[in-house]
């Protein structure tokens, strides 16, 4: 089963039977990939409001650790450590947050449609998906776009998002220069494939409670190019670093647990259209318990008090939007 809904859009769509490929959700490190197939169709809110998802426990032992703010400070410092031994302009670590359903009211249960619904709602202008497949049920919602490329005029679009602060809060250096790296990093790989770019100015993306800073790139590639294009810019200095496969190490030497689809890509292909979505606010679930994925970009200028708080605040995205009846 597959929900999903666009940017900007008041249409939700699902699947129906077909032997067609017309979504994929791509895991961060690339391993995994799980095909949806069928035709795209529009389905009603209340079709989806009368759809039940029973979410599965867990096979394996799962760790009910807690992440602290004490062992979240460890990690930055040791990410700091790595940035400076490997000079490197930043690295972007991530937490798996736990939620246990049970703590909040044990006679109501979680309604997952319902709670797509809502975060719908909330993010107008975000990607907005809901899915179960193989036992695994995933939700998320981002404004993020790796890639979007027009089949009949060639021409390719991405963006540039980096730096997070509440909405009321000013931007200083570390966010500017957050966000100039990964807009320096696309922008070296889009030329490769493209004599005519075009940049957009520097503004403000607003994403629920927070905001981030944003670049828009335009250029006409050659459908030839498209895959060529991803895998270069997957996964961008946004949600892993640069360069991209010393990060990757360093990320999975201090983070201790697999990103799963966090931080990977959807792709998905309508008649006229080809989008690739970064999985970023989004979560996974399980019978009494989710795991919410957040993260944040650390730099030597990061405070970890700060970063920590940003990934809360990252983190309510899903959580404040979750249905109990």
């Amino acid at each position: 089963m597959l929900l999903f809904r666009l940017p900007d859009s008041q249409t939700f769509y699902t699947l129906e039977s077909s032997q067609d490929i017309p979504v994929s959700f791509v895991s961060f490190d690339t391993k995994t990939v799980l095909d949806f197939k069928g035709t795209i169709k529009p389905v009603s809110r209340q079709d989806i409001s009368g759809q039940s998802l029973a979410p599965k426990s867990k096979s394996q032992l799962i760790e009910i650790a807690k992440e602290t703010e004490d062992s979240y400070a460890l990690k930055i410092a040791q990410a700091k450590d790595f940035i400076e031994k490997n000079e490197l302009r930043k690295l972007v670590l991530s937490r798996r947050k736990l939620l246990m359903y049970l703590d909040a009211d044990p006679q109501k249960k979680l309604s997952l449609t319902k709670s797509f619904l809502k975060f719908c709602d909330s993010y107008p202008t975000a990607f907005c998906y809901l899915f179960e497949k193989n036992g695994e049920i995933w939700m998320g919602g981002f404004s993020e776009v790796l890639g979007k490329f027009d089949k009949k005029n060639h021409v390719f679009e991405t963006m540039s998002v980096a730096g997070t602060l509440p909405l009321d809060e000013n931007w200083t250096d570390k966010e500017v220069e957050e966000q100039k790296a990964v807009t320096d990093y696309i922008h070296s790989v889009i030329r490769k494939f493209s004599s005519n770019v075009k940049i957009s100015s520097t503004k403000d993306l607003i994403s629920g409670n927070i905001k981030h800073l944003k670049t828009d790139f335009l250029a006409e590639i050659s459908p030839e190019s498209l895959d060529k294009i991803i895998a270069e810019l997957h996964p961008t200095p946004a949600v892993c670093g640069f360069p991209k496969e010393l990060c990757a190490q360093g990320i999975k030497s201090i983070e201790h647990f697999n990103r799963e689809f966090y931080a990977g890509y959807i792709r998905i292909e309508t008649e006229d259209q080809i989008y690739y979505f970064v999985n970023l606010r989004c979560a996974s679930f399980f019978k009494n318990y989710a795991f919410l994925f957040v993260g944040g970009g650390i730099t030597l200028k990061s405070d970890p008090k700060k970063e920590w708080e940003e990934t809360e605040l990252k983190s309510l995205a899903i959580q404040q939007h979750l249905v109990f009846e």
